[in-house]
Parts: C-alpha cells; sequence; structure tokens
C-alpha cells in the first residue's frame, strides 16, 4: 500500500497563499472589516467619522495651499468607510462629503447656490467618482470574502484530511507489525520509515503546507540520541513539502545506521552535519567519527537502495564514502525548481540553532 503523503493535500493552498493579504482593511493586524459588521450603526458612524476627518484635512489645507479640488480629501473617506462598512456607509459618506465639500469649499463658501456651470461638472464628476469608487471596494469585499471561506474550508478539509491520514498510517504499521513478524528486520525498518515520514508530515502541517525546515526535520529525527555528540552549522532553510519527506527519509536512514553501526552506538562517537546553499544547490554533509571501524557493505539492503534512488527524482545526488574513521554521506540536490525559502529561526527550529551545536529539550 502506497504511503499517502500530507504534502499532497495540502499543495494546493500556495495557490491561494495570499488570501491573507486580501485582507481588507487591517492596522497592525487588525482586520476592521471584521471588527464593524456592514451596514450597521457602527459602521455609519464610521463613515462619519471618516468625512469629518477628511474635511478637517481639507479645511487645514485650505490654509496653507490655494487652488486644492474642493472635494480631494473625500474620495479616500469615501474608500475608507465603502471597504469598512460596505455599499450603505459607502454612499452614505460619499453624500455627506459632496455636500460638505459643495457648501464649505466651492466658491462662495458657506452657500449652496449659486453655481457655476464649471462647478456643477465638478460635483458630477465627484459623484460619479464615488460610485465607481463604492462599487469597487464593495467588489473587492465580496471577493475577499468569498476567498476568506475557501481558506476555512481548506483548512477543514486539510486537518480532517490530515486526522484520517494519521489513523491510516497507524493501520498500515499495525498490519506490516502482524504481516512481518517472521522478518523483525524488515518490520522494523519499514515501520521506522513509517513514522520518520508521519513525523514530517506533522512539520509540514504546522508550517501551513509550506515544507519543513531542515533544522525541525534533524530535530524530530535526532532527539533521542545524546545530542551533545551531535554538532549542525548551516542556514535555515525551508525545503518543499516532497523534498522535505524524502530528505526525512534520509536523515532516519543515517540515524538508524549510526545508532546500530555507526557514531552513535559509541559513547565517544560524535557527528557532524553540516550544508549550504549555493544557487541553485543544496549541498549538505554528514559525518561520523569516533565510531566503530567501517567497511564497505557487500550486500545493498533497503536503507542502500534508498540512498542511490531517492533524490534521483529531484536532479539530486548521493554520495556515501565508508571512510575508515566513520561514514561520510554528502547529499546535492537543486532548489531552483522546488521554490525554497531561507528564513530565520523561529518557532520549532529553534531546537536546532543554525551554526551552532545543537540542543534538544
Amino acid at each position: 500500500m502506497p504511503y499517502i503523503s500530507i504534502s499532497d493535500l495540502l499543495s494546493f493552498r500556495d495557490k491561494t497563499g495570499g488570501v491573507r493579504a486580501l485582507g481588507m482593511v487591517a492596522f497592525h493586524g487588525v482586520n476592521f472589516r471584521k471588527l464593524v459588521p456592514a451596514g450597521s450603526a457602527e459602521a455609519y458612524a464610521f463613515a462619519t467619522l471618516c468625512v469629518a476627518v477628511a474635511a478637517a484635512v481639507r479645511w487645514v489645507a485650505g490654509l496653507w495651499f490655494e487652488g486644492i479640488v474642493p472635494f480631494a480629501t473625500f474620495f479616500p473617506a469615501v474608500l475608507l468607510a465603502a471597504l469598512v462598512g460596505g455599499i450603505g456607509p459607502g454612499i452614505f459618506a460619499a453624500i455627506a462629503g459632496g455636500t460638505i465639500g459643495w457648501w464649505a469649499f466651492l466658491p462662495p463658501s458657506m452657500v449652496f447656490f449659486p453655481l457655476k456651470p464649471g462647478q456643477v461638472i465638478s460635483l458630477i464628476a465627484y459623484l460619479i467618482t464615488c460610485l465607481i469608487i463604492v462599487w469597487t471596494a464593495e467588489h473587492y469585499r465580496r471577493l475577499t470574502k468569498r476567498l476568506e471561506d475557501e481558506e476555512k474550508f481548506r483548512e477543514l478539509a486539510v486537518e480532517e484530511l490530515a486526522h484520517r491520514l494519521k489513523n491510516k498510517v497507524a493501520t498500515i504499521q499495525s498490519i506490516v507489525i502482524l504481516r512481518l513478524r517472521e522478518d523483525p528486520q524488515a518490520r522494523d525498518e519499514i515501520v521506522n520509515c513509517l513514522g520518520a515520514l508521519r513525523a514530517t508530515d506533522d512539520l509540514i502541517i504546522a508550517a501551513q503546507g509550506k515544507g519543513a525546515r531542515i533544522t525541525d526535520i534533524l530535530s524530530t529525527e535526532l532527539r533521542p540520541y545524546d545530542v551533545e555528540r551531535i554538532s549542525i552549522e548551516g542556514p535555515e532553510i525551508l525545503l518543499s513539502p516532497k523534498l522535505a519527506l524524502t530528505m526525512a527519509l534520509l536523515f532516519h536512514e543515517l540515524t538508524t545506521n549510526a545508532a546500530k553501526y555507526g557514531a552513535l552506538s559509541r559513547s565517544v562517537g560524535t557527528i557532524s552535519i553540516r550544508w549550504s546553499h549555493s544557487d541553485p544547490w543544496l549541498n549538505l554533509e554528514w559525518r561520523e567519527s569516533e565510531g566503530p571501524q567501517v567497511t564497505v557493505p557487500n550486500h545493498r539492503g533497503f536503507g542502500t537502495r534508498l540512498f542511490l534512488r531517492a533524490l534521483e527524482q529531484f536532479g539530486g545526488k548521493v554520495e556515501a564514502t565508508f571512510a575508515s574513521t566513520g561514514l561520510i554521506c554528502k547529499l546535492s540536490v537543486p532548489l531552483s525548481d522546488l521554490t525554497p525559502s531561507i528564513v530565520p529561526p523561529s518557532g520549532a527550529s529553534e531546537v536546532f540553532a543554525a551554526n551552532t551545536r545543537p540542543k534538544i529539550t
């Protein structure tokens, strides 16, 4: 039975990743559209405030500058009122702003009449422009609301599918344990690989489907061991979901071999993990030392075959050197087509601080 990856379910999230960027009117993360219901008394109060501020700004500007368009400051007020409060408050702001601008800033001021032909045209142009602004803002509101609803639905669907897949993986592990009870080596290898994939899936879900950081994957795999004997060095790189799962399998195989036959099987053994990003290549070196003497294996088992083929789908390669001092494994894979991200450490990635000795708690 093939393993179904959470990353496949989350891949579509990148297509709508910009939904949050479409938050209607936000300031320091506060979405005023959600705080003020459309068409409510609060929305009309907000529209009134916008018009009052616009009128005050226009009055102050008129004291300092000459020849300012009478309605110049009311257009932003109409836009804000329509974005926050909807079409009704937007039209209200347009009418209120037009009335104040007509009475206070169209010469002669403080009266409505008489009007010159040019002033009539200015009023008509103002009203038409405001109608366009209100219509555009309302269309934007509806589009954003629809995108937000779709995003919420996708999040619920992914959470439900993730829960079902976790149960399915647990079932697969139980079946493998039952069917391969006569072959404990193959059983343990398959069960442990499934566990590594499930742990990486959890990292990918926590990252909103964007992938997983190298340090997070290493932390998950190496946490059970004596991390004082493990050093890492490299930038924080966010791997794409599929590559993250593949790297998780590779790290799992390396860690398992180190614990059984390599540096981690001795109390004095150490592991050094270093990587770098030289566009477009990610180059990683796993170097063991102070472990038992290493010999070239005569038989290619499951782990060896995994190493030879794991990165081929990404155009990468794996080089394993069985030196007398310990295994040296070099992984190289291009990242240009995988949309990687180099990001600062945050959250779970703090378990391994880049360019420092790791500390796992």
